[in-house]
């Protein structure tokens, strides 16, 4: 069996919006760190490493900084009045950003770095060398915030609804574990995980440690017929609990007197109040100092931050695209040619300058433009759809839709917008892209976050802007769930078999180099048979008072894997 402790994992860079788009993903490649065969707590400031077999009190999660203080409430600003309270099933920081401090993990991004993978529940893991079982060993002694015992028997309660979810319940990473054919349950503490055919290791480390598949209680779940959107406060075993919510204002939380991993956490209360992203109700209660920590604030606060004293903010690569998605069921989007002629007639370099004061978003296709998977971008501003001059794309997009029938355009597209400021600046653009280039009419129908999922899930709609979430950079993990054929985040409803068939193979290539070549065939299915109309990919700002500690929002992808708070302090 292969230990926990034998390689290493993948680390994002910082990204600042100052720095041009090329030499933010050279200097995210450049700190790329997985080998072949796992994943490695790396050597930090306040971290012991541990030797494989060691006893499960060798590792304990500490501050990177010396001397911490204890105490103090911490007040968070962040989107938080979710639209239900499964954070399974939910793809929102509305959810994970109020209710993760209530959970833990099996393993865990360590959030000093937001990079590297650490026990968490799990205090080791044993890989077989066929790569077809992955036995997690757990800490003893741990306990829910009802008094219950933690046991293995919760950890296949919640992974067996994450992996095959009962009917009704939609989980965004299901798709994550599509090779899992088997959960065994080897003693109170130990918990083992079959596969059909090895997958490469470190994806699946990385899909074991996603912020979002927090460990809940069996009999939470058989208490609620395994749905949790109706229940706001189910007992988890994180570093705080719940005391108080006030709907659309403020969650609060408190220390965790017998969280497992002492002296953990520093802080004695968490307040997480509610603001829209980007708003400027949330830059000013920071700025007027209402909140110690603010996250995805607008460019404008972001500056103000790093000019005053006392202040400062980081931008950093998110784990979303926005994107319009085109409903396949409804005539005539399920042509190809209808699709790609909506693609092309998208000016991306208009798009990303008409939310610019908002937050600095990135230009890419369907493959995270600043991964190791993507075509570079002096290669991508050659293509059409993403040339800085938008005609050539535009006459092709014309030429497609005379081909298709539809020269005269169309008339009364129903278009859903998701509420929220860049949404809504973006679908006013593209009505008039669409109408200037191909003599299309939409009517705009604005919904709120939770309308928005219902809808376009339920598939009412012809066009339907917003953002959706994936849980790796790798390709195996949103090819499936944003492009697959039946999967969770494919509102478009669309389906490309030789696409299907190459995702397949992706998924069971164990060598990188034929790896992205395959992903590379599959952008370009996917450019000439669009799923949906990518718009741009996030970048994300934070802004925080300079008391506020240990917390490294700079090398974070995405910020749903590091939002505990367990090891932030207050220095004050």
């Amino acid at each position: 069996m292969a230990p926990f402790g034998t390689s290493r994992s993948r680390s994002p860079p910082s990204a600042s919006p100052s720095d041009s788009e090329t030499v933010d993903r050279r200097a995210f490649l450049k700190r790329l760190a997985v080998a072949a065969g796992g994943v490695v707590i790396e050597s930090l400031p306040g971290r012991s490493r541990p030797r494989a077999g060691a006893a499960e009190e060798a590792f304990r999660l500490r501050a990177l900084e010396p001397d911490p203080k204890r105490g103090g409430t911490l007040r968070y600003g962040v989107a938080s009045s979710p639209a239900h309270f499964d954070i399974h099933q939910s793809g929102t920081v509305a959810n994970i950003g109020a209710q993760g401090p209530m959970y833990d993990n099996l393993i865990r991004r360590d959030p000093r770095d937001g990079q590297t993978i650490i026990p968490d529940l799990a205090h080791r893991w044993d890989i077989a060398p066929d790569g077809k079982g992955y036995t997690f060993h757990l800490r003893s002694g741990v306990k829910f915030h009802d008094g219950a015992d933690f046991t293995a028997e919760d950890v296949k309660a919640t992974f067996s609804r994450i992996i095959w979810p009962p009917t009704g319940i939609v989980i965004p990473r299901t798709p994550l574990f599509s090779a899992v054919s088997e959960i065994r349950v080897l003693g109170p503490h130990k918990i083992e995980f079959r596969l059909k055919e090895p997958r490469p290791r470190g994806f699946m480390l990385s899909a074991f440690a996603s912020g979002w598949n927090v460990i809940v209680r069996k009999k939470t779940l058989e208490e609620n017929d395994y749905n949790l959107r109706q229940t706001p406060n189910y007992p988890g075993t994180g570093p705080f609990r719940h005391v108080s919510r006030k709907k659309d204002e403020v969650w609060l939380m408190e220390r965790n007197p017998h969280y497992w991993n002492t002296p953990l956490p520093y802080l004695d209360r968490l307040a997480v109040y509610n603001f829209a992203p980007f708003s400027p109700e949330l830059g000013a209660a920071l700025l007027g100092g209402k909140l110690d920590y603010a996250r995805i604030v607008d460019t404008a606060t972001l500056r103000r931050a790093q000019e005053q004293p006392g202040l400062t903010g980081a931008t950093y690569y998110q784990s979303v695209v926005d994107a319009v998605w085109v409903n396949t069921r409804h005539k005539p989007f399920g042509d190809p040619r209808v699709r790609r002629a909506l693609h092309l007639a998208l000016d991306r370099h208009a798009l990303i300058d008409v939310v610019k004061e908002a937050a600095p978003y990135l230009l890419g296709g369907f493959v995270y433009p600043f991964s190791e998977w993507a075509t570079p971008r002096n290669e991508m501003i050659q293509r059409l759809g993403y040339q800085l001059d938008p005609k050539p794309a535009v006459e092709e997009a014309r030429r497609l839709m005379a081909a298709a029938g539809y020269a005269a355009g169309l008339r009364n597209v129903d278009f859903v917008v998701r509420e929220g400021t860049s949404w809504k600046l973006w679908a006013v653009a593209i009505q008039a892209m669409l109408k200037e280039a191909l003599d299309i009419e939409t009517k705009l129908r604005t919904v709120q976050i939770s309308a928005f999922f219902e809808e376009t899930q339920g598939g009412n709609f012809d066009l339907s802007i917003g953002a959706i979430v994936s849980t790796l950079i790798d390709p195996s993990d949103y090819f499936n769930a944003w492009y697959g054929k039946d999967g969770p985040q494919n509102y478009s409803k669309w389906h490309d078999p030789a696409f299907q068939r190459l995702v397949a193979q992706i998924d069971r290539e164990l060598d990188d180099r034929r790896r992205r070549a395959l992903v590379r065939q599959g952008e370009a299915i996917l450019e000439q048979d669009p799923p949906f109309l990518p718009v741009a990919w996030e970048q994300l700002s934070d802004a925080w008072y300079t008391y506020v500690k240990g917390q490294q929002p700079r090398h974070i992808f995405g910020i749903y894997d590091v939002a505990r708070w367990d090891v932030a302090w207050l220095d004050k």
